[in-house]
């Protein structure tokens, strides 16, 4: 099977996102070009979307984690809705129009 081509992330920082298999909604934080996480760590989930694609950093709505999602497995979270998650202030500094701003900071320990 051919690896899809992706040119450019479709996701940027601060987009509110939906994953398509489990459900759950978050925000982009940060995005790599082709999947970053060790071949352990890849290997251990239970899908291997292809790496050659961009993956993102998200912050999980309602719960205290976070998430490293191929880009095939997200979508466009519809809600615009803000996103429950102790980390947002430490990435984002508002929320407007169904999207987050960012602070110019890389993350918590900044």
């Amino acid at each position: 099977m051919v690896a899809p081509a992706f040119s450019s992330p479709k996701f940027k920082p601060g987009q509110l996102v939906r994953h398509r298999r489990y459900g759950y909604r978050g925000v982009v934080v940060e995005f790599d070009l082709t999947c970053k996480a060790s071949d352990e760590w890849y290997w251990r989930n239970q899908t291997q979307p292809p790496k050659t694609q961009p993956w993102y950093h998200v912050l999980v709505h309602g719960r205290q984690t976070n998430t490293y999602a191929a880009e095939t497995s997200l979508e466009v979270d519809p809600s615009d809705e803000p996103i429950d998650h102790p980390l947002v202030v430490a990435f984002f500094s508002e929320f407007v129009a169904g999207r987050y701003i960012r602070n110019g900071r890389r993350g918590p320990t900044e």
